[in-house]
């Protein structure tokens, strides 16, 4: 593994007084990579509290039913995973703008590869659509999402993985939870430790499952006696991802969401998720399809503005939010909804996309948050995280100044607001 041999090279520096170039008699000190001892030390240190963490979680795992030899195999070849990390504490940094997103999440390639994924595996994704009533477009736009289809599934040691972010992330509790029932898996047989493998922060297979969910959600379709998401054969991880989506309230024959176009007469501050009423409703205002057509009546529906007021329009359904159990993100389920969409056949979004603004960073969201909050707008956290409460709060402020309520944060709201 790269983290072991980082460390040993640091090590073998840090034993190495002085090291001699040129021609003999030439003494001169070369100098050290800058910071080696440090990351040394610091490797050092966190892997020895790893080791008593993990002495310490193995009662945990023993009272909670997990067995000695379970254990044992588990743990045999664990090290603390420094890179691990690295990842977990990078995440917040990470930033694009919705249609940077679905310019990959949606290109030609993954639309061609997703007909052809649908063709090799119709008779399966067939039966999986008619015992559980999720579309299999959706199915196979999730794999495509998650794993490119199966073509990138992780090749990380998981239990690994998620001992490192039990003992050393930013939410141990829940990567412990994932952690133990990691061990469930292995215990249950579904799968030996050194093929559980998959993600830096612990999802698995075809379709991503976080072990928490695998035990309750994943089913074995092809009844061979295993619910084996981590081979080549995607029947059960498909399955499974379809049952989890039936679970969580899938209705079925109602889409995730319609692009719509909105009269000008809409206000914006209209655009929230917390405003749902019937298409009829909706197109007593005068929102219309992207054909002109009244959008026909699949149940309650709001509007979304993904790329504030001057981008696309969606009016979207209970199965948008159904979507979201996997993933809380717009752009991941816009991107699961439209690429499930072109799979059937249909068009590309029709409206532009307002690619003028540039993604504001995780320090910009802060400070954009912080603005709002000093100015009295109910901001829960600083945390750089656009979600529904920070969005209710630029709307609130982009009324009292005027502007157009469409709780899109940009860097010209940055500077609307002081920033």
């Amino acid at each position: 593994m790269a983290h072991l041999r980082v460390f040993a090279t640091a090590l073998a520096l840090l034993a190495t007084p002085v090291a001699f170039a040129g021609a003999v008699g030439d003494l001169r000190p070369q100098s050290r990579p800058a910071g080696v001892e440090d990351a040394a030390l610091r490797i050092a240190a966190s892997d020895a509290g790893f080791r008593q963490w993990l002495t310490e979680f193995r009662h945990r795992a023993l009272a909670a039913g997990i067995r000695q030899t379970t254990l044992d195999a588990a743990f045999a070849d664990v090290r603390y995973e420094a890179s691990t990390v690295g990842l977990d504490r990078n995440q917040s940094e990470f930033s694009k703008q919705i249609w940077e997103y679905l310019d990959s999440a949606v290109s030609p390639d993954r639309v061609a590869n997703g007909r052809k994924a649908i063709a090799q595996n119709a008779a399966a994704l067939g039966l999986i659509e008619q015992r559980y009533g999720v579309d299999k477009e959706i199915v196979a736009a999730i794999w495509g999402l998650e794993s490119a289809y199966g073509a990138v599934r992780g090749d990380r040691p998981l239990i690994g993985s998620l001992a490192t972010l039990a003992y050393d992330g930013r939410r141990g509790d829940m990567f412990e939870a994932e952690l133990m029932a990691a061990l469930k898996i292995l215990q249950s047989g579904d799968v030996a430790p050194r093929a559980m493998t998959g993600s830096w922060a612990g999802a698995m297979g075809h379709t991503q499952f976080m072990p928490t969910s695998y035990l309750v959600h994943a089913v074995d379709f092809t009844g061979d006696g295993r619910r084996d998401i981590w081979t080549d054969d995607p029947i059960d991880a498909l399955a499974s991802t379809a049952a989890y989506l039936r679970h969580f309230g899938w209705k079925e024959g109602q889409p995730w969401g319609v692009e719509v176009r909105l009269p000008a007469s809409f206000d914006p501050a209209d655009a929230r998720r917390s405003l749902m009423q019937s298409p009829v409703k909706w197109a007593a205002m005068g929102i219309r399809d992207t054909r002109g057509a009244a959008v026909p009546n699949h149940g309650r529906a709001s509007i979304l503005l993904p790329g504030g007021s001057g981008g696309p329009a969606f009016m979207i359904f209970d199965n948008f939010d159904v979507i979201e159990r996997y993933n809380k993100a717009d752009a991941y389920v816009i991107g699961v909804g439209h690429l499930s969409d072109r799979l059937k056949g249909g068009p590309e979004i029709q409206a532009a996309w307002p690619r003028q603004h540039r993604a504001i960073n995780a320090a910009e969201r802060k400070e954009l948050q912080l603005h709002l909050q000093r100015r009295g707008f109910a901001v829960e956290k600083i945390d750089g995280i656009i979600g529904p409460n920070t969005i209710d709060a630029i709307r609130a402020f982009q009324q009292s100044a005027g502007l157009s309520a469409d709780g899109f944060a940009t860097e010209e709201l940055l500077k609307a607001l002081g920033g």
